[in-house]
């Protein structure tokens, strides 16, 4: 018998003489001659009642069942006497697979965030994070049906890289040689021993490995790993994440600010129609304000602001700021959040910023002090996209790198696209679990990643 997914047989229309269902126990309830199983297998919210009869010849073992057994139901699907469900299974079978332990920790009650991260090998297991990782998956197939849709090629970059996107050097170094090497000259290693033949790192982004692609194909995108190595512990920061990267040909600032837009506009989108139950949840115990703040977002034209204007407005308000605002200083979180749902209580993409505050790539202004760069604001979560028009002039391009302290001589590669061909090209970056947050109305990115890697934590 084919095994049926629970989220199938509950949007059943009419019963059905034979299932099979495998799952696990979320409770069990005896009663003098029979007992009622909830069992989830992970398809959906909901759990499907199973009614076993004390006839079945394993019934003593039945009763034996703990919160988190697992278990394979064969029975009919019948309309449900119980209130708060329209379908039961009338079980002819009940094979146990496994028992769980008694000290099995996810019991039926509400446990912290905090301590499902101690447990996150079993926290998928609890209705919010069951909830959070179906979302995860169904927002990952709606990136790549995005960008299908509009005709992009989808590009695997590199993980470990030579080359620093950022210019940060918040990195984490690859290595095969052991800290003991002997030294070569008496405070380094000898880095052509290594194995390969130089200094390497996990990558901070796929978007220089994407821009040979995109002046090769025209419409590409990476979706991927990346990694930083930086000392922060808020909640909006991990060491490894995941960016959605487009990189697009022929491509200025105000096309890109459209496609950046419009990507948020089609994720909301399919969020609130094919994951409708999971987001009732966190609408319910999350954030009450979420399915109004999404719908807003959804029917709100985003203003589109110069940062000179952005700082002028900042500078003028009435409320204080922990950080002071001037030309040329990045703004924070808190300023994001005032100009998103305060002043204009919509979302906001800020452009052309200093080019001081920005990475070498970003092509310059004429007025030789901004780049064309630009960050989406939503409201709730502050920068969910952030990108650029690229610099695709190459003596622009490499005084910008002279400026900055880079050493060129690791970048012919990609000095070589400016003289072969260049054209203008644009791009950004979403962070995966930023945009999971906006959608989910979780605050913490803790808690929308399988298994967070943060400073000190590298559990599981």
């Amino acid at each position: 018998m084919k095994r049926s997914k629970i989220h199938t047989l509950l949007q059943s229309t009419h019963p059905s003489d034979q299932v099979l269902i495998e799952g696990w126990v979320r409770t069990r309830r005896d009663s003098k001659d029979f007992s009622f199983i909830e069992i989830n297998d992970g398809s959906c919210l909901k759990n499907i009642q199973v009614i076993v009869q004390s006839s079945l010849p394993n019934y003593d073992d039945i009763q034996k069942l703990t919160t988190g057994s697992a278990v394979a139901v064969s029975g009919a699907l019948v309309t449900s006497q119980g209130k708060g469900q329209f379908w039961e299974i009338q079980a002819s079978d009940v094979a146990i697979i496994s028992l769980a332990s008694e000290s099995y920790p996810l019991q039926k009650k509400r446990h912290s965030d905090e301590f499902l991260r101690t447990i996150a090998h079993l926290r998928p297991r609890t209705n919010k994070y069951g909830a959070v990782f179906r979302i995860r998956s169904e927002l990952s197939y709606a990136i790549h049906r995005f960008f299908r849709d509009q005709g992009f090629y989808y590009i695997h970059t590199p993980i470990i890289t030579g080359s620093d996107c950022e210019g940060a050097g918040e990195m984490f170094r690859v290595t095969t040689l052991d800290p003991q090497h002997p030294l070569s000259n008496g405070h380094a290693f000898d880095i052509s021993r290594d194995f390969f033949g130089k200094e390497a790192s996990l990558t901070v982004s796929g978007q220089l490995s994407a821009e040979m692609f995109a002046l090769a194909l025209g419409d590409v995108y990476t979706f991927g790993p990346t990694f930083r190595a930086e000392n922060s512990n808020t909640r909006r920061h991990a060491a490894e994440f995941w960016m959605i990267e487009p990189e697009m040909a022929f491509c200025n600032l105000s096309g890109n600010m459209d496609m950046g837009e419009a990507f948020i506009r089609y994720l909301i989108d399919h969020a609130l129609c094919n994951c409708s139950e999971d987001m009732e949840l966190f609408g319910k115990f999350v954030d009450p304000s979420l399915m109004a703040t999404l719908n807003h977002i959804l029917s709100s034209e985003f203003v589109r602001l110069p940062y000179r204007e952005a700082v002028s407005i900042l500078s003028a308000a009435s409320q204080s700021f922990e950080y002071p605002v001037t030309f040329g200083t990045d703004l924070q979180s808190e300023h994001e959040k005032f100009l998103t749902d305060v002043y204009f209580k919509r979302p906001v993409i800020l452009y052309d910023y200093p080019k001081s505050i920005k990475p070498f790539y970003m092509r310059v202004n004429d007025d030789q002090q901004t780049v064309a760069a630009m960050d989406i604001l939503a409201p709730g979560i502050g920068e969910i996209i952030g990108g650029s028009q690229r610099e695709e002039r190459l003596e622009v391009l490499e005084a910008r790198m002279d400026e900055t302290g880079m050493n060129k001589a690791g970048y012919e590669w990609y000095l070589d696209s400016r003289r072969y061909g260049s054209v203008p090209h644009s791009g950004f970056g979403m962070g995966f679990e930023r945009l999971i947050m906006m959608i989910t109305g979780i605050t913490n990115i803790r808690d929308v990643i399988p298994f967070p890697r943060t400073p000190g934590n590298i559990e599981f």
